[in-house]
């Protein structure tokens, strides 16, 4: 469902693979007589017009139901473990001018990127809870 790297891309205001979190959070919150129901109906083709025309925006991430947050929420918590450091760390070092010269020009784009990726899981964290 969601594609050959198996993730979704998030961005600072709104999800940037829509499509694919959007079904993929509908599938996965379906009890499995809706989704047997879904499947006989073609359900994988466009869904209403309704559904089309609305992007995962931040604030729509917020009004999701229950069931759909609370799986985004733990998927986050999972994606945030799979990191060596926390968001703290990272902003400490960066921080941290001596021990930011002390990396390689990599590290510090790493670092930066990894930043930048934890940020937005935490704000997702927020919209989500």
């Amino acid at each position: 469902m969601v594609g050959e790297e198996g993730a979704f891309v998030l961005g600072w205001d709104e999800v940037l693979t829509e499509e694919e979190l959007s079904v993929t959070l509908k599938v996965l919150c379906m009890s499995e007589e809706e989704f047997k129901e879904y499947k006989e109906q073609d359900g994988w083709e466009d869904d209403s017009e309704e559904e089309e025309n609305s992007t995962l925006s931040n604030e729509a991430l917020s009004r999701l139901k229950s069931p759909c947050k609370k799986l985004l929420y733990d998927s986050v918590l999972l994606t945030l473990e799979s990191y060596g450091a926390d968001l703290k760390a990272e902003q400490d070092l960066l921080n941290n001018k001596e021990a930011y010269e002390k990396l390689s020009r990599r590290e510090q784009q790493a670092l930066h990127v990894r930043y930048g990726q934890k940020r937005i899981l935490h704000q997702l964290l927020e919209l989500v809870q």
